[in-house]
């Protein structure tokens, strides 16, 4: 990278420092834009964010088209934001259940009509069939009364009947899935997961809810047509750490949030849907079919590792960090036995950064000469014990072959909860790397 493209660089990061931070990081600002809206995915940021910081990206640079990479697409803000500004994109996501929903939305550029009158025949379909409240796992039955049920049954028959893998029907199944927790009368936590015991005042009709979400989103597609740009969003559902599908020297600019190692096990964000169409029916399911293909940010996915815990950080992609990791991991190590849970953070420290190390190095075989990458991250503190999330990042994209990085701190995290375990003060923010 030469000193005029350091320059724009430094221009892109002073610019978005200027945009509004407070919620930039959260995906809470998506749920009132279209598309976005249709399923609210906790662990995400702000759409309008990107799209300053492609639109910055595309003036400074100078560039009529760059081409847009999402390692840990999720629910495709990234994706949708690039469709909205015409701009070409790639996304990867290894959540399958995630995928499915990201794929789904990506369908904005169907048909209205088409759409709205296959999700409306097929409503009738399901008022006039026989739901049954038979067969589900145990959690669905804590969160829906029998009547509530049985609506979501007939609607969900009718939908496996007619499935022709036409984008309609993607739209209709996602439509589906947007109304299941507006639906139920239990709780839902700030990270979207379930709380039966906690129960809220109101809970929608599924059949009411269904026709209302059909006409918003038919709403949101028409809207998003009437801009007269093109769908180039491509997506495939990958694991970041390898990325087959995403051609070397390709990418411009990789805007991105990877999960954070804060024991958040993302893995449970979606049990709820899941269970409810039947693709997991307990916690050895979701391991099975979701957690194996997931970057390793949570203890409940790493206990099968702990012996080896010291032999991973010996592993040469993390070689650029090793006398920090090794001396955190031993004193998380030495923390634990002092905890009930005795949870093996160590080891979950030592296999995050082993999987983010092996995205950065696909990150260097995809990005070209000059491009730019911005993480937004959190960083961490298990046990009241610092792990510098952006500044090992930051060493391993360098140990990876990228240029440069800075850290642009957006918020103080950690400070609102009465449940706090520490006073290890933590912040959430975006890793900017020049490549």
């Amino acid at each position: 990278m030469n000193n005029l493209q350091l320059e724009l660089f430094d221009e892109i990061v002073e610019k978005t420092n200027k945009k509004k931070t407070d919620t930039s990081s959260t995906f809470l600002d998506n749920m009132k834009l279209p598309i976005h809206r249709w399923f609210r995915y906790s662990a995400g940021f702000s759409a309008e964010w990107v799209e300053s910081v492609i639109t910055s990206h595309l003036k400074d640079y100078h560039k009529a088209e760059i081409n847009v990479f999402d390692p840990f697409t999720g629910s495709g803000t990234v994706l949708l934001a690039s469709d909205n500004l015409g701009v070409n994109s790639m996304g990867v996501e290894a959540h399958p259940f995630v995928s499915k929903i990201t794929n789904a939305k990506l369908q904005w550029n169907t048909d209205v009509e088409k759409f709205y009158n296959f999700a409306k025949k097929l409503l009738e379909r399901a008022k006039m069939e026989n739901g049954s409240t038979e067969g589900y796992p145990d959690l669905i039955y804590k969160c829906y009364p029998p009547e509530s049920l049985q609506q979501l049954d007939a609607i969900v028959r009718v939908l496996k009947e007619g499935d022709d893998n036409s984008p309609e029907h993607k739209l209709s199944w996602v439509a589906l899935v947007s109304i299941l927790r507006a639906c139920a009368p239990v709780g839902t936590a700030s990270w979207q997961y379930v709380l039966p015991n906690k129960t809220k005042a109101k809970m929608a009709n599924p059949f009411e809810a269904y026709e209302k979400q059909i006409n918003i989103m038919a709403y949101d597609m028409r809207h998003m047509q009437s801009k007269n740009v093109m769908p180039k969003a491509q997506f495939f559902q990958e694991d970041a750490r390898e990325c087959p599908s995403i051609p070397s020297n390709s990418v411009d600019l990789v805007i991105t949030s990877p999960p954070y190692a804060n024991n958040y096990d993302y893995a449970d964000a979606t049990r709820l849907e899941m269970s409810f169409f039947g693709e997991v029916s307990g916690w050895g399911d979701l391991r099975e079919k979701v957690s194996q293909f997931l970057v390793r940010s949570c203890t409940q996915h790493v206990s099968k590792y702990k012996d080896y815990t010291f032999e991973i950080l010996k592993d040469d992609v993390l070689k650029p960090i090793y006398g920090e990791i090794l001396d955190v991991c031993q004193r998380l190590d030495e923390e634990r036995v002092n905890h009930g849970g005795k949870k093996n953070y160590h080891t979950m420290i030592a296999t995050y950064f082993l999987d983010l190390a092996k995205v950065w190095i696909q990150l260097r075989r995809v990005c070209k000469d000059g491009s730019n990458v911005c993480f937004v991250i959190g960083d961490s503190a298990p046990y009241g014990i610092y792990v510098p999330v952006d500044k090992w990042l930051g060493d391993l994209a360098i140990a990876a072959g990228f240029k440069e990085y800075s850290f642009e701190k957006t918020r103080d995290r950690n400070v609102k909860w009465k449940n706090r375990k520490h006073e290890v003060p933590l912040k959430e923010g975006r890793l900017w790397v020049k490549g």
